[in-house]
Parts: C-alpha cells; structure tokens; sequence
C-alpha cells in the first residue's frame, strides 16, 4: 500500500491554517472489496475514525483530518488490505477487530494454502495432497502425478498464487499442450488466442477462483500471470516464477525435455499428469512416462503419487474411476491370453 503526503495551506480569517493530506493507493487488491458493497464498509471506517474526512476514488482513498487518527487509520487500512490478500475475504466483525487490535495476521489457521474468493480455506485435503506441499516446499521441481479429480492442478495453482502473493516469485507461468495444434486447431474460428484458450480454460478457472477478476486481468496484462501452450515455451528461461506443466502425459519425451530445461534461477516448477488419460497416438510414447524413469531419484526433484482416495470431486468420480480401472486389468488380460492362444497355436502348427 502507497501513501502520499500532501500539505494544504488555507486563510481561515487572518490565520493560516496548515493541514496535512494523505493519499493511500490500495494494491494487489479490489477496492470494491475494501470499500464494501454500497461503501458499506467505507461508511465504517468514517464512524470508527470520526476525526478523518475520508475521500475515495478509484483505488486511492484522500484522508484529512486529525494527525494521531491519520497514522492510525493508515495502519489499520494496510492490516485489512492484507487482510484481503490472504483471505479474499472481508466482514464488518473483520474490520473491528483490526482497528480495535484483536486481530493479527497470523490468525491464520495451520496447513491453509490460500482462501477462494468465496472466502473457502484451500488446503490439503487428503495425504498425498499434504505431501505436494512439503514436495514444493523442499524441492525445486515436483512431479506430480494420479488419475482425474485429485486436485493437482488446482492445488499447484493455489501454491503458486500464495508465492506470488507473499512476493517470494515475481511471476506464475502456467502451460498446457495443445494435443490437437495441427489441423483440427486451424479450423477454429478466431484469432491464435481464441483457438488455444479452449485447451488453457481449466488454469483460468483456478486462478479465477482464488484471485479477484480486476485483479487477475491486471495481473495477466502485467505478464505477472502468463498462460500459454508448450510450445509458446521454445527459447526461453523461466526465472523468477512458478512454473506449471498441466497435462503432461500429453508431451512428447522431445517437448517436456524442452520444457524442463527452461528453469531459471529462483523458479520452481510443477508437472502434473494422469498416466490413464494419455491422448497421443498409440505409437507415441509420454513425455512424462520418459521423464518419471529418467529423473526419479535425482536430487532436487521430488515425485508425488496421489491415487483414487486422494479424489475430491462428485463421489461418483471415484467410482468411474474405479470402473475404468477394472475394465482396462480385464481388457489388458485377455489381450495377454489372446497372444498366449496365438502363441500355443502357432507351436502346434509348426
């Protein structure tokens, strides 16, 4: 949060009256969320610090008045901002409790990454999510790798977001391979944008649901937010940032080579994957099946294996997932059985 000082000079009769103005430029936040619904909790703070004439405009707030209550309300303003930045949250009991000193930032419940806009706690919600965390806290590059519904995506991107918050990186890049960047994406209308964002949609609902919409398109113009597909990755060093791989069992073991050696200084990145959903062509070997075998076990790189108990979404997702599991053992088995019949028939022929 910015603050500006200004000192008004104005003739009150024959005296000269001295008063100083402060401007406070709210950042990293909507004003909409500080000010209040109606500027129901602007109307607040002009209650609770009755000696201040309190402007606001926009995201700058002109403050006049009273020199004690002045420093106050700026102390009291940063805390809700913050506030707001941890919690994308704020209540009239939230406000109070800041300006009456009850409440301090590190009120914050243990093991909670970052809070949705709707004010929920994102978290680990099973093991396997817990050992994500810790992955991405003790290495530089985790792997992390189970079947749909298990939050790997979501939680790297609250991870991320909480970094790029607490300013520990300067930057998100998330990534994505387009499985279908040939003919078929050339005949979707519009310009190269409008063909790629289909494939980015699932990274732009995360981030939509954990920062605020003026806030992540002023991020994104910024590049302090970048989504793009792999190969918009050719050439480049990701310093500085969180890195995120989605859907990497859909590279080629050329492409995630590329991707991987992109890492700069100060960059973490995450590759995510579920080796069950593998879109290439049955003569195309994954990318992250190479990886995984060639890096697990290299120091500095973690692996974290989340598995169908890990699942988050609809109950139903486990069962389909379970279905599926069993249909692929049984169709893998009889294929076996099948090649032992051609074996057995192909002997007794000779």
């Amino acid at each position: 949060m910015l603050a500006e000082v200004e000192i008004n000079v104005y003739l009150c009769g024959h005296i000269i009256v001295f008063m100083i103005e402060k401007h406070i430029v709210l950042e990293d936040i909507d004003p909409v969320m500080f000010y209040g619904i109606g500027n129901q909790y602007l109307q607040m703070l002009r209650a609770l610090f009755p000696k201040l004439r309190i402007v606001a405009r926009d995201n700058v707030m002109r403050i006049l008045g009273d020199e004690e209550q002045m420093a106050a309300f700026q102390e009291a303003a940063e805390k809700i901002r913050q506030h707001i930045v941890r919690f994308n949250a704020l209540r009239e009991e939230d406000i109070l409790d800041i300006v009456k000193g009850h409440r301090t930032q590190d009120d914050v419940p243990d093991g909670v990454v970052v809070y949705s806009m709707s004010g929920r706690a994102i978290k680990a919600r099973s093991e396997n999510q817990q050992r994500l965390i810790d992955a991405f806290h003790e290495n530089d590059m985790v792997f992390a790798v189970g079947p749909a519904g298990t939050g790997k995506t979501y939680l790297s991107i609250a991870l991320a977001v909480k970094a790029l918050k607490e300013k520990t990186a300067k930057k998100i890049i998330l990534s994505r391979p387009a499985v279908e960047a040939g003919e078929k994406l050339g005949f979707l209308p519009g310009d190269m944008k409008d063909k790629i964002d289909p494939y980015l949609q699932p990274l732009y609902d995360a981030l939509e649901d954990m920062l605020p919409q003026v806030k992540l398109k002023d991020m994104m113009e910024k590049h302090m937010i970048q989504i793009a597909p792999l190969a918009f990755m050719r050439g480049r060093t990701l310093s500085d940032a969180v890195v995120i791989l989605d859907e990497a069992q859909n590279t080629t073991p050329q492409q995630i080579r590329m991707f991987l050696t992109r890492m700069g200084w100060n960059t973490k990145m995450i590759i995510t994957g579920d080796m069950t959903q593998i879109d290439l062509p049955r003569s195309q070997k994954s990318g992250l099946v190479e990886a995984l075998g060639i890096l697990r076990g290299i120091e500095g790189i973690g692996v974290v294996e989340l598995n169908r108990k890990d699942i988050v979404r609809h109950k139903l997702v486990t069962r389909i997932v379970n279905a599926y599991e069993l249909f692929d053992k049984t169709r893998d088995n009889i294929m076996e059985q099948d090649k032992d019949n051609n074996k057995d028939e192909s002997i007794n022929k000779d």
